[in-house]
């Protein structure tokens, strides 16, 4: 393309990469402005290279006018080195460097435009002088402290010696990295005008130099295209395609479509009925819709790049793919019947005139039929021809059709003898008089004829219907629509009043009309024109206004012209029909938004012509016109083409209302509020049309807006329905931190340390079932490790793990947080998370099931991240199954297993699938198994490869299936699904022991209220004396009544406190054993070292004061596994320990013994505020 510059300065193959330390850098300095010029050198060579190279900045050069010479610097580069004038001021000898240093380089010559044709190779430095050269186009700058010149000849030869293989010459004529602005960079990577390049990313710029910033030669793993091929390959490929500037491509076919057959056949007949005045005021109307529809249109087109797909494309990228798909689809409809309807009325004309002439091939409705496919078959051949033909038929049309105008004109002028018997007697004022006010007969209304006219002013997205075959649709849509909207009501208002100048309502066409005596009762124009044509008062006339269609013709100059005119006018709007409906149908079958219509996005040719939806369009088109029923197909088209313009027109108030940063038309006389009573004004006019009409293109709408909502496709186009979303949502998050928190209000918002959401899939599915709709879930994950490593992590299993949860139907937000520790991260997470009243107030962890084998610093860390969540007043949740939360290492064989259910043929290749791969370091070794930690091999891999796939890796087991799953990883996979079946009539058994402001009972309350646990009851337990059982049980259910909380069952457990089995004591004394200090067997100082380095463990004392509690946390099992062993969930209060008394040790052991060998058990703790109140 001419005048583009080549992107070859910032393609991947010279992206510059950074490798040495800060003294090779400080090497690389520019020199400054100031520092003299090396010998002998032009003085602009040393000061400015910018003058020197003058055309580098300011115009693009061609390949004869910016050339380079790249030479290889070789490892002994100090003869090389030596030849080269040195600096003033230490600036110079860039390339006196060690050998070492010098390895790998080349080194740039810049050879000067002016220097005359000679080949840069005899100028080379050097005996390499001949080595590589390259064309460049022009945005490369030089650096200002590689400035050399060369030796006479006045030639001037500028050596760059570059730091690796890759370099950056452009910023200021600095060596940096740094990329300055260019359209390059914000293309879209399917670029159709030229080649994406990517800028350097952060990373690359900021990041240590301890390796390679690209590891691959390419920012963000992309490759890209050298930047001479990408223009080769373009230039090759749009040699072929044809382009269409604004007057061809827009304001041609947007008059052909307005000028309709009404132009010719009906515009008489509406100023017959509503009279001049009226008509124009018809006419104005109908104008000021299409106009506001026009101006919004011309805001969206100038939004951005456009590309085919018309009035779908616009309405899709604005307001989404809910919307744009619904529309697409009755638009592309639309517009196939709409060339049935057309081309129907070319037949009818064409079956007229042969009746005329009596050569009739059977009768007049078959005749019809046989003319209608003959034509649309004809126009198929010259759409599938390709545009060029279809333009240059569209030429030739308008050239008929504007001759055909001009010969009503003229024939206005003349006024025949022949032609005043039909009505016609020129421009006289007493016809303009009469005829300016309405006259409606036959139950005709002004809204009536309103409806009638209206579709003669459609047609106006004809030229934006073909936007991906314009040159410059941001250009041509504006100018091409709004000229055609006023040259086409110029000419309607125009014709309108000379038509009604000229004729009068009523016309005998008898020359016995002719008055030759004054009559005294007569006061019509015709009377005074001395002719009488009172007898229409109570005969049927045939001529004037109202009773002929054929007005146009009878007061044209040449009648067969206006003949040619209908023939024109119809062909044209059935051909700029039948060529948009494949183009809008092909651009919505290619955003896949209808899976089973993706084989129309098919296209052929330079072009891309949708071959396919031409013959589909064809076969729409041919059925309409054999059944010949267009009077009740006509008002739904119109009403779908009106239900378009709507959703344009709310599109650019809708796009207004979100005030996105996004939204900057170039186009800038618009106005929200205009479009919206453009958007309602499309919906009344659609009622007044036909009421069923409009009520039908209304269900349909909304039907394929469902359809399309219920489907969600992945696509984003950046919708204004999206930042309406964002705005609305922060306004109103604002709004409530405005609020004051109130019991009655109270949600449980949870922020649970899931680590990689899908390694527990039990968990966060647990907690979603009483937060969903309800309150706010969190799932946290905490990186530890390498920092740099853990970012990298961050950034790609944040998107990832979002995707999981919304796949999985989670209502959740995932929160990454990279820290030293689980304790640091834990806090991190607590502390900001969430915004305003949006935050959590519960924390949920799975319970560490490989405590005791665990590192006891891990456990430590584990039991403060209860005591930090105390602290700031959360609420605690520990979650418990008895097979284990955790199953990371068993996703490769579910995968398999679902996948080999899916599709049994494919059992032989076998796939593994490993999802979460982390460092050691994750959240997974603080919360799971042992089972859970990954092997050496897989992390030593991912250290190598050093990225975190966005995607499950999939790998072919070259040994086979693997082994099958032992049984306790059948249950761990088993159990981690439960939750997401129906839960049954069975139990939830809520051991309310200690108050804690209620969230021991609401969680099971919310439990109940949804639909997998509807069925279960809840069941109460409470601790009370024998004694008081019954006063115990009414009082809790007064309390439970009060709270309108539903309840099956109280049960009052009067032997709490009774001391529980001698082998329970023992088995839990053998679990303790291990982590005792036994102080009382060690010497004084010896003891407190110990208990100073392992905090975490019991000592003798601490064991005996907490006699008691241990034994209650034993007997609470025993009476948990008596009462509680069938529920489908235990929900139990929490045991507190006071922070600094009760060691990590001894609390994870009350823990264990309190819920080992349960069904699944929630032990919750509240934060001692009311979440409950049976006050209104």
């Amino acid at each position: 393309m001419e005048g583009k510059q080549p992107p070859s300065g910032s393609t991947r193959q010279q992206q510059a990469t950074a490798a040495a330390g800060g003294a090779e850098e400080s090497s690389r300095l520019p020199a400054r402005v100031g520092d003299a010029p090396a010998a002998g050198a032009e003085p602009e060579a040393g000061l400015f290279p910018a003058t020197a190279a003058g055309d580098a900045l300011c115009r693009p050069l061609g390949p004869s006018q910016s050339r380079f010479q790249v030479d290889l610097v070789a490892e002994g580069s100090g003869r090389a080195a030596a030849d080269e004038p040195q600096k003033p001021g230490g600036q110079g000898g860039v390339a006196a460097k060690g050998s070492e240093e010098a390895k790998g380089r080349f080194r740039v010559n810049f050879v000067d435009p002016s220097a005359g044709d000679e080949s840069p190779a005899e100028h080379g430095g050097g005996p390499e002088g001949g080595g590589v050269s390259f064309q460049n186009g022009g945005d490369t700058v030089l650096s200002e402290g590689s400035l050399h010149s060369g030796g006479g000849g006045g030639h001037h030869h500028y050596y760059y010696d570059t730091h690796t293989n890759t370099y950056y010459l452009r910023t200021f004529g600095h060596n940096t990295m740094d990329a300055v602005p260019r359209i390059d960079h914000y293309r879209h990577t399917a670029a159709e005008l030229g080649e994406k390049l990517i800028r350097p990313s952060l990373a690359e710029l900021h990041d240590e130099l301890d390796k390679e910033p690209f590891e691959d030669g390419y920012a963000n793993g992309e490759e890209g295209t050298p930047p001479g091929e990408a223009d080769a390959t373009y230039a090759a490929d749009s040699k072929g395609i044809v382009k269409f500037g604004w007057i061809k491509g827009v304001l041609v076919r947007c008059m052909l479509n307005i000028w309709g057959v009404m132009l010719f056949i009906r515009l008489s007949w509406i100023v017959g009925q509503a009279g001049i005045a009226l008509s124009v005021l018809v006419i104005a109307m109908a104008t000021v819709v299409t106009t506001i529809t026009g101006l919004s249109t011309s805001a969206i087109a100038t939004n951005g790049f456009v590309r085919g797909g018309g009035a779908y494309y616009l309405i899709s990228r604005s307001l989404g793919p809910e919307f744009g798909g619904a529309i697409g689809l009755i638009f592309a409809f639309a517009n196939a019947v709409a060339v049935a309807m057309y081309v129907v009325g070319f037949a009818e004309t064409v079956v007229e005139l042969l009746q005329e002439n009596g050569a009739l091939m059977l009768d007049q409705t078959n005749d019809i039929r046989i003319i209608g496919a003959i034509t649309v078959l004809v126009l198929l051949g010259i759409s599938v021809a390709g545009m060029e033909w279809e333009a240059k038929a569209q030429i030739v049309l308008l050239v008929i059709l504007l001759f055909a105008i001009g010969d009503f004109i003229i024939g206005t002028f003349i006024p025949l003898d022949s032609k005043k018997v039909k009505g016609f007697f020129g421009y006289k004022a007493e016809i303009f008089t009469e005829n300016f006010g309405p006259d409606f007969r036959a139950d005709e209304t002004f809204f009536s004829v309103f409806a009638i006219f209206f579709p003669a002013a459609t047609g106006i997205l004809a030229g934006a219907n073909i936007s991906g075959d314009l040159a410059d649709p941001q250009s041509a849509i504006p100018k091409g629509t709004l000229l055609a909207i006023l040259i086409t009501t110029l000419v309607y208002i125009g014709i309108a009043v000379s038509v009604g100048a000229c004729v009068v309502r009523d016309a005998t066409g008898n020359l016995n009309s002719t008055i030759i005596t004054e009559l005294t009762n007569c006061t019509t124009a015709a009377c005074k024109l001395k002719f009488d044509f009172s007898s229409c008062q109570k005969t049927e006339c045939h001529y004037g206004l109202l009773n002929s269609f054929q007005v146009m013709s009878m007061v044209s100059g040449f009648a067969p012209l206006i003949s040619a005119g209908i023939f024109s006018a119809t062909l044209s709007s059935a051909l700029a029909s039948l060529v948009s409906a494949p183009k809008i149908f092909q651009a919505l079958c290619k955003d896949n938004i209808y899976p089973g219509l993706l084989m129309f996005a098919k296209g052929y040719g330079k072009n891309n012509e949708p071959l396919r939806g031409y013959i589909l369009t064809f076969l729409i088109a041919l059925g309409f016109i054999l059944i010949a029923e267009l009077n009740v197909i006509a008002p739904i088209i119109s009403n779908f083409f009106l239900a378009s313009y709507a959703l344009i027109n709310f599109s650019v108030f809708h796009a207004s209302l979100a005030k996105s940063p996004g939204w900057r038309p170039a186009f800038k006389y618009y106005n929200m509020w205009v479009s919206l009573i453009g958007a309602i004004l499309c919906c009344i006019v659609m009622f007044v049309i036909n009421w069923w009409a409009a009520l039908l293109t209304y269900v349909i709408v909304v039907g394929l807006y469902i359809y399309v909502t219920y489907k969600k496709p992945d696509v984003n186009w950046g919708s204004s329905t999206q930042a309406l979303t964002y705005l609305s949502a922060l306004q109103h998050t604002i709004h409530l931190a405005g609020v004051e928190d109130h019991v009655k209000n109270f949600r449980p918002q949870c922020l649970v340390m899931t680590g990689a959401p899908n390694s527990r899939p039990a968990l966060v599915h647990l907690v979603h079932a009483f937060t969903k709709n309800v309150g706010l879930m969190i799932c946290g994950h905490i990186h530890m490790g390498p920092r740099r490593q853990a970012m990298k992590e961050l950034l790609t299993d944040l998107a990832r793990y979002q995707r999981w949860l919304i796949k999985n139907k989670m209502k959740a937000f995932y929160a990454p947080v990279h820290a030293e520790d689980l304790r640091d991260g834990g806090q991190y997470l607590m502390q900001a998370a969430g915004l305003g009243r949006m935050r959590p107030n519960t924390l949920v962890v799975g319970f560490k099931k490989d405590w005791k084998q665990a590192d006891m610093r891990d456990v430590e860390t584990y039991i403060s991240l209860f005591h930090d969540a105390f602290d700031i007043q959360y609420g605690v949740v520990v979650i418990r199954l008895k097979e284990g939360l955790d199953i990371s290492h068993l996703q490769g064989q579910e995968e398999l297993l679902s996948s080999q259910e899916k599709s049994p043929s494919s059992k032989d290749a076998i796939v593994n699938v490993d999802y979460s791969k982390k460092t050691e370091t994750d959240t997974s070794k603080a919360f799971s198994p042992p089972s859970s930690e990954k092997t050496p091999g897989l992390h030593k891999e991912e250290e190598e490869d050093g990225k975190t796939p966005t995607q499950p890796l999939l790998k072919k087991d070259s040994k086979g299936p693997r082994a099958p799953l032992n049984l306790a990883d059948q249950r761990l996979l088993d159990s981690s699904s439960q939750f997401q079946k129906k839960q049954g009539k069975n139990t939830i058994d809520v051991w309310w022991l200690f108050d804690d402001g209620g969230l021991t009972l609401l969680i099971p309350y919310l439990l109940t209220t949804k639909k997998k646990w509807k069925d279960c009851k809840i069941r109460v337990f409470i601790g009370g004396k024998i004694n008081r059982i019954d006063h115990d049980r009414r009082a809790m259910a007064t309390l439970l009544s009060k709270f309108r909380i539903d309840f099956s069952d109280i049960m009052v457990l009067g032997d709490i406190n009774t001391k529980p089995k001698k082998e329970n004591i023992a088995a839990f004394e053998e679990m303790v054993e291990p982590f005792r200090l036994h102080e009382d067997d060690k010497e004084q100082d010896i003891a407190d070292k110990m208990k100073e380095d392992e905090p975490w463990r019991i000592t003798d004392n601490e064991l005996e004061l907490y006699k008691t509690k241990s034994y209650r946390q034993i007997r609470l099992n025993e009476l948990l596994k008596e009462h509680s062993s069938t529920a489908n969930v235990i929900v139990m209060s929490l045991p507190v320990a006071r922070k600094g008394a009760v060691s990590s040790a001894l609390y994870m052991a009350w823990l264990e013994a309190l819920s080992k060998d349960l069904p699944p058990i929630l032990l919750v703790r509240g934060n001692h505020q009311s979440v409950l109140t049976f006050y209104s």
